[in-house]
């Protein structure tokens, strides 16, 4: 089959290109930038077609098809954490993604969405709830579509895994205090892995929602230490200080630490019913990086769910 993938240059598309031209598909890469994007690609990638994709101009659904010529089906893995300019979340989450699925149901596409876990109706970031318009919007076109719900993801060329392996070395970790949500982490290689299979599967009821994450739930405290390796001084922030703080880097476009972010640490992020071990057929790979080094969680005695 002829997939393309949105954002495929990057975390996440670059990684369900990856697996997807694994498998012997042919693979077309969806990106804002297709020149530096080709330069960011692995070797295993560079002869994929390139298309430029802006997904702000993106709002109608006659505006897709060129876009989408020739493709079976349509990975959309684009977010964005902060806005820019044209770059709004209601553009690149809600609008876009609206229109993309009436083109898919008009050129009878199938439409693999990636969007997060733990979105709700009562969320005050703008990144949060333009996700889940986008869902909503997504659900309402008559595409043969499946949502992706995938917890925090850990793996190579992650920004927000990038940052948090840096965080965790220090002997001090300032954690928001309400911050008690646990976390299903996850690889995303694993992501990237359960995504190809699922475009693989035949569209139904089953796979309209799905729902991803690893073994083991830690809070942002336990997983900063088990990346650490070693104990550390965890450090409550006051609630309003951890809000401040979550404005003033939204306002700064400094570290993936946001107000949405921090409004999904304060509740579980984890699977229900976790989907990833039906389309591997294993379990998830249950690790953090340090570094270049991987370290398997059960060995540092992280706390499951209850249940």
């Amino acid at each position: 089959m002829r997939m393309l993938v949105l954002g495929g240059a990057g975390f996440i598309g670059r990684h369900v290109a990856a697996a997807l031209a694994a498998r012997g598909h042919a693979v077309v890469i969806g990106s804002r930038e297709p020149r530096r994007a080709r330069r960011r690609l692995p070797p295993t990638l560079r002869r994929c077609e390139l298309r430029e994709a802006h997904l702000e101009r993106l709002g109608t659904g006659a505006a897709w098809h060129t876009l989408l010529a020739g493709c079976d089906t349509v990975v959309n893995a684009v977010g964005i954490l902060r806005e820019r300019g044209p770059q709004t979340y209601d553009a690149v989450h809600h609008r876009a993604p609206a229109a993309l699925a009436e083109a898919c149901a008009i050129g009878g596409r199938r439409l693999i969405h990636v969007s997060a876990l733990g979105l709700r109706d009562d969320a005050r970031s703008g990144f949060l709830t333009s996700k889940l318009a986008g869902e909503r919007a997504i659900a309402a076109r008559g595409a043969r579509f499946s949502i992706v719900r995938p917890s925090l993801l850990d793996g190579e060329g992650g920004f927000g895994a990038r940052w948090l392996r840096w965080f965790a070395r220090w002997p001090v970790h300032l954690v928001p205090a309400d911050a008690r949500g646990r976390i299903a982490v996850m690889a995303v290689t694993d992501l990237a892995d359960a995504i190809a299979a699922l475009c693989e599967r035949e569209a139904s009821d089953e796979w309209r929602s799905v729902e991803l994450g690893g073994v083991v739930a830690p809070t942002m405290a336990e997983y900063l230490r088990a990346l650490r390796g070693k104990p550390a001084l965890c450090v409550p922030v006051p609630r309003l200080l951890a809000r401040l703080v979550s404005h003033l880097c939204d306002l700064a476009h400094f570290s993936p630490f946001s107000f949405g972010h921090l409004e999904l640490l304060r509740r579980d992020n984890v699977p229900c019913p976790n989907a990833l071990p039906r389309l591997l057929g294993r379990g998830p790979l249950a690790l953090v990086a340090r570094g270049s080094e991987v370290v398997d969680l059960p060995a540092v005695a992280l706390r499951r769910p209850a249940l």
